[in-house]
């Protein structure tokens, strides 16, 4: 995922537990990526993901069980035959 467009960029220092920058290494290393590339990628999903409203994950599942079935029936029968109650 590369950039098209120069950003900006500003030096961060931080502190971690040493086990947790060596797995950053680590994993950056096994992906073909630096450690800043890491961290920017996670934090861009982040940046995503609070941007995605509660409708959006709504409308993506809206629809998945047909209106004539009575949902909350059929997980009832499904807890019974499972549990033998």
């Amino acid at each position: 995922m590369e950039r098209t467009m120069k950003t900006e960029t500003t030096k961060l220092t931080i502190r971690l537990p040493r086990e947790d920058v060596e797995f950053a290494k680590a994993y950056a290393k096994a992906h073909g990526v630096t450690v800043t590339e890491v961290i920017d990628r996670f934090l861009r999903r982040m940046r995503a993901l609070e941007q995605e409203s509660p409708s959006d994950k709504v409308a993506a599942i809206t629809g998945l069980i047909p209106e004539e079935i009575d949902a909350e029936e059929v997980y009832l029968q499904h807890l019974q035959e499972k549990h033998g109650r």
